[in-house]
């Protein structure tokens, strides 16, 4: 690190004027049509790939302080026999959603990897699960081939015109569908992308920088660049949880860093915006206090649930080798189950698990959560509730 530098000082985001060619079907008001007229300006983003990072002392100490917490996490939930790298996955996924607005409940979620939700939102949950876990498969392998993956598993069945590639026009953030003139930012031309993308890449194996700080600034210009015409933002969270793995921070869970930005959603965009400007202390600082606020809740979530699944080995008495035992395990993941999926699960005849399933509502761990006796599914509110719980919390904002 040079001393020359000035604490927090990095390579600003330039800019560049282009034409704005109206097709001529562009429908809104006068005032609007008008607007999207003539030049606009598309950002230029450094490329960072050897770039020189100046942090002031205290970032630095608070970037290692939230590293070790993460690790101590990750340490602790890997060690538990309940299967919180999957329950700790969704959290995370869709507390990313929900930094795009994108809300559901944990039984619609449920309902969705089944199959069975009627919610948009959650199915959208569920294809970020898909991200994430792709970014978690992936981060052995940190180049473009794996962020497309990641962005190909988030929108392949729900877009799949925008994936397999980068994008191949001009995108803008705010201000309307119509034009970027009256965007809140407007990343770089699309034919920027490829160059900026490669450089990312080298960025992100560089080995001088800690790792945490390393994520943080690689989020940051991801974001910046917006490779692709959707799903930018949950593609570089999933981004950043693929760099945590990779720079061996995390080893056996996925720590719900989203659900830290989700308490304050304005600093995150602020500190986005101040990397742009040339300082990247401010994301270093957002996300290193993410971790710490997604650890408290993390392991709120693990104390909650751990808790019932004491209780009910309380309450059910069986063979130890009874379906009853890993049907109650598998729940902790999968809160909301139908017999077809816990027989597939568990590799169990229907019957097996129509069984385990009245056993378990017997004592009340199970509850049915669909009408009539065709196609029924049960749920475990218990489990329901702490996760909830944990999406609440997320949003509580910071006092």
């Amino acid at each position: 690190m040079s001393s020359k530098l000035r604490p927090g000082s990095w390579p600003a985001t330039g800019y560049e004027t282009h034409p704005w060619v109206r097709t001529g079907e562009e429908i809104g008001s006068r005032r609007a049509l008008l607007q999207a007229r003539g030049d606009y300006h598309a950002a230029v983003p450094p490329f960072i790939a050897e770039a020189r990072l100046a942090l002031s002392d205290e970032v630095i100490a608070l970037a290692d302080d939230a590293s070790q917490e993460l690790a101590r996490f990750d340490t602790e939930a890997g060690l538990i026999a309940a299967p919180f790298a999957s329950i700790l996955l969704r959290s995370e996924s869709a507390s990313s959603s929900e930094v795009e607005n994108l809300t559901s409940s944990a039984k619609q979620v449920a309902l969705a990897e089944l199959g069975e939700s009627k919610s948009g939102n959650a199915r959208l949950v569920v294809a970020n699960v898909r991200a994430m876990t792709a970014a978690i498969a992936l981060s052995d392998q940190m180049d473009e081939e794996a962020i497309i993956a990641m962005h190909d598993a988030l929108l392949r069945d729900i877009s799949p015109e925008y994936v397999g590639s980068w994008r191949n026009e001009q995108v803008w953030i705010g201000g309307g569908a119509i034009s970027p003139h009256a965007a809140s930012f407007v990343p770089p031309h699309h034919l920027r992308v490829p160059g900026l993308m490669t450089d990312l890449v080298a960025f992100a194996e560089r080995t001088d920088i800690p790792v945490l700080i390393q994520t943080a600034i690689a989020h940051a210009q991801f974001e910046t660049i917006h490779p692709f015409p959707d799903g930018n933002g949950r593609t570089g969270r999933a981004l950043l949880q693929s760099m945590l793995r990779h720079g061996g921070l995390t080893r056996n869970v996925t720590v719900p860093v989203s659900a830290g930005l989700l308490q304050d959603t304005d600093a995150y965009f602020r500190a986005l915006t101040n990397y742009r400007a040339g300082d990247a202390e401010a994301i270093v600082v957002a996300v290193s206090e993410a971790s710490f606020a997604a650890i408290r809740n993390g392991r709120a979530l693990v104390k909650d649930i751990q808790d019932s699944a004491s209780r009910w080995d309380e309450i059910v008495v069986a063979r130890s080798d009874a379906s009853v035992h890993r049907l109650k395990k598998y729940l902790l993941a999968q809160p909301v189950v139908n017999t077809k999926n816990i027989a597939s699960e568990l590799e169990i005849s229907v019957v097996a698990a129509q069984t385990a399933v009245d056993r378990l509502v017997e004592v009340g761990i199970l509850t049915q959560s669909s009408a009539g006796r065709r196609n029924r599914t049960w749920q475990a509110p218990e489990i329901l509730e702490a996760l909830d719980a944990f999406g609440e919390r997320a949003r509580r904002k910071r006092s």
